[in-house]
C-alpha cells in the first residue's frame, strides 16, 4: 500500500502522522511510505530520520496525496489538503469533522473519501484508547497553561496556583470527569491547589473521591453547583466531552460575568465546538482573549505544544489500526475490528456517523 504523510498545515500544528521507527516497521512489511519535506521538524523528526527507516521524502504536498492510498494526518485536512485528495482515498487522523466546515465536509463526500476519526475509535463505546492519550496530554498541560496565565503580565488575577505560607492556594473548578479532568486534577492537586471536580456521574463521583482519598471535593455538575463554584474560582478547566458530538454549553455569559475578574477559563472541549457560550477557537501562536474579564483559552490543539512526546504518544496508540487497515486493506479491517469499524466516519464517500450526517 501507498502510505503518505503529509506536512499538518492547521495553525502551530508541529505534531506528524507517524514517527520514522513506524514508518520503518511499514516499510519492511512491503509498504511505501511518502513523507512530505520536513513533515516531523517540529516533533524532531528529520527528513533523514525518515529516509535511514526507508521513507521516501517529497517536497511537494500535493504530490503526497497524489501518490497515497491511505494518507496519515494528525488533524483534519485543510480545505486546500481537500482539494489534493484524489477520488476514494483513505483518510486517518484526529478528524474532529463535527466543528469542520460544511464545505469541507461535502467535498469529502463528493470524492468518495473513507475518513476513520481516531477519536471515535472504541470497542465498548466507553474506552477511546486514541482520544485517552490525547485527553492524557491535555489535562496534564492545564496546571502549566493555569498557572502562567494568572500571572499578572498574561492579563490573570495574580494568583499563585500552590499558594504560600500564610497565603491561601488557589482554587481549581475542573468540569468534567473524564480522562481530560482527572489527569488536570493529578497536577493541580499536586502543585497544592484546591480543586472541585463537577460530573453528572455520581458513580464516576465515587471513584474520584476514592482515587484522591478525600483530597478534592466533588460535587453533582448542574447549573446551580456550576455557577456557584466558578463565581469563586481562580481556574475553569472545561474538560467535557461527548465522543463523536457536541460538548453541551455549561458556562453561560451570565455565569462568567460573575467570575472573579481576571480568573483563568480553559475550554479543553473547544476542537468539538466548547463548553462556554463566550468560547471560540484560538492557536498555539495567539492562544487568549479576554471576555466578560476572564482570561480565555481556547486552543484546539493542546497536545500541538509538546509535539514530540504528543505524535510518540498518538502512534503508540494508533499503530495496531493502522497496521490492520495496511495489512487487510480498509475494507476488510473495518469487518475485522470492531473497534476500528466505529472510527469510520465516511465510507467511500457515504457518511455513517448520524450526527455528522445533519451537517452535511
Amino acid at each position: 500500500m501507498n502510505i503518505g504523510i503529509p506536512k499538518e498545515r492547521q495553525p502551530g500544528e508541529q505534531r506528524v502522522g507517524l514517527t520514522p521507527a513506524v514508518v520503518g516497521l511499514l516499510v519492511k512489511s512491503g509498504h511505501t511510505c511518502y513523507v512530505e519535506n520536513e513533515a516531523g521538524e517540529g516533533s524532531g523528526f528529520t527528513d533523514y530520520d525518515y529516509e535511514r527507516q526507508g521513507a521516501k521524502i517529497i517536497l511537494d504536498g500535493a504530490e503526497v496525496y497524489s501518490r497515497a492510498d491511505l494518507i496519515l494526518k494528525v488533524l483534519c485536512p485543510t480545505s486546500e489538503e481537500i482539494r489534493w485528495m484524489p477520488e476514494g482515498q483513505t483518510l486517518m487522523g484526529l478528524l474532529g469533522l463535527v466543528a469542520a466546515p460544511r464545505e469541507d465536509l461535502q467535498e469529502l463526500v463528493r470524492r468518495k473519501i473513507t475518513a476513520v476519526a481516531y477519536e471515535t475509535i472504541t470497542a465498548d463505546g466507553e474506552d477511546f484508547p486514541v482520544l485517552r492519550v490525547v485527553s492524557e496530554i491535555a489535562g496534564r498541560l492545564a496546571p502549566m497553561i493555569a498557572g502562567t496565565l494568572l500571572m499578572s503580565n498574561h492579563g490573570g488575577r495574580g494568583v499563585l496556583l500552590n499558594g504560600v505560607p500564610g497565603v491561601s492556594a488557589g482554587e481549581v473548578v475542573i468540569l468534567g470527569g473524564g480522562v481530560v479532568g482527572m489527569n488536570a486534577a493529578r497536577g493541580f492537586v499536586g502543585l497544592g491547589a484546591k480543586v472541585f471536580i463537577l460530573s453528572r456521574n455520581l458513580e464516576r463521583l465515587r471513584c474520584i473521591d476514592d482515587y484522591f482519598h478525600g483530597q478534592v471535593t466533588t460535587m453533582l455538575s448542574h447549573d446551580y453547583n456550576i455557577a456557584n463554584t466558578v463565581r469563586f474560582a481562580d481556574v475553569v478547566v472545561g474538560a467535557v466531552r461527548v465522543p463523536g458530538e457536541r460538548p453541551p454549553v455549561l458556562l453561560t455569559r451570565e455565569m462568567l460575568h460573575i467570575m472573579r475578574v481576571g480568573a483563568v477559563f480553559i475550554d479543553f472541549s473547544i476542537d468539538h465546538g466548547g463548553c462556554a457560550q463566550t468560547s471560540r477557537p484560538t492557536t498555539l501562536q495567539d492562544p487568549t482573549f479576554i471576555e466578560e474579564d476572564i482570561v480565555h483559552y481556547c486552543v484546539p490543539n493542546v497536545p500541538g505544544a509538546v509535539p514530540r512526546t504528543a505524535t510518540l504518544s498518538i502512534t503508540n496508540a494508533i499503530l495496531p489500526y493502522v497496521q490492520a487497515v495496511t495489512q487487510l486493506g480498509p475494507a476488510a479491517a473495518f469487518e475485522r475490528h470492531a473497534a476500528l469499524k466505529r472510527g469510520v466516519v465516511i465510507q467511500s464517500g457515504k457518511v455513517l456517523d448520524s450526527l455528522l450526517a445533519k451537517s452535511v
